[in-house]
């Protein structure tokens, strides 16, 4: 039956070359916790990732062979795989990861996009509805739209400490005037 539903992204590759890619991929993004590539890559190497967390939530030890097996530097990652993430994602229900699209930037002008672990140091959602708050607090809204609403809602619920670590990234944003810095530019007319 030609055409038949693939139950994943085959990636141009043969077998060995796709799992040493992906490979390749999460234990990148275990190390630097951010990274940037194509979108057809970092959907394949989220659903990897995905899974190596749950096996350090799991915590058991076919769980740490099977993440032995996986990473290209496992002495470096194991502990803080069964470590800092085990704790950090022990109350998430799932969704570690997220894929964010991004404009391509390769001459081939490929689809490009950021995998990152959700909150963490370089939580990208978290940066971005903290410059939102920031920017609408600088403006005089004492009330957040739907959206933001939402935002700060997402980036704070599985968060230890959430509410209060938005806040400080917020009052950080005040003070150096990131968030009155792009209110300023929205108010200036253009010229044409």
């Amino acid at each position: 039956m030609a055409g038949g539903a693939a139950k994943f992204r085959h990636l141009s590759r043969k077998s060995s070359h796709r799992q040493a890619l992906l490979r390749n991929l999460v234990t990148s993004l275990f190390q630097h916790e951010s990274i940037t590539t194509t979108w057809a890559k970092a959907k394949e190497a989220q659903r990897l990732a995905e899974k190596l967390i749950t096996l350090g939530k799991k915590n058991t030890e076919a769980s740490r062979k099977r993440a032995l097996s996986t990473f290209y530097t496992p002495h470096e990652l194991l502990p803080k795989l069964f470590g800092p993430l085990r704790e950090r994602y022990a109350e998430r229900p799932g969704g570690y990861t997220r894929v964010l699209r991004v404009e391509p930037k390769k001459d081939d002008q490929a689809a490009s996009a950021i995998l990152e672990l959700v909150d963490g140091p370089k939580d990208m959602r978290f940066a971005l509805t903290a410059r939102t708050v920031a920017r609408q607090r600088s403006q005089g809204l004492e009330t957040l739209n739907e959206l933001t609403t939402m935002n700060v809602n997402k980036v704070t619920r599985f968060r230890k400490g959430g509410i209060s670590e938005l806040e400080r990234e917020i009052k950080r944003l005040e003070i150096t005037g990131h968030g009155k810095e792009e209110a300023g530019k929205a108010k200036k007319p253009t010229k044409q």
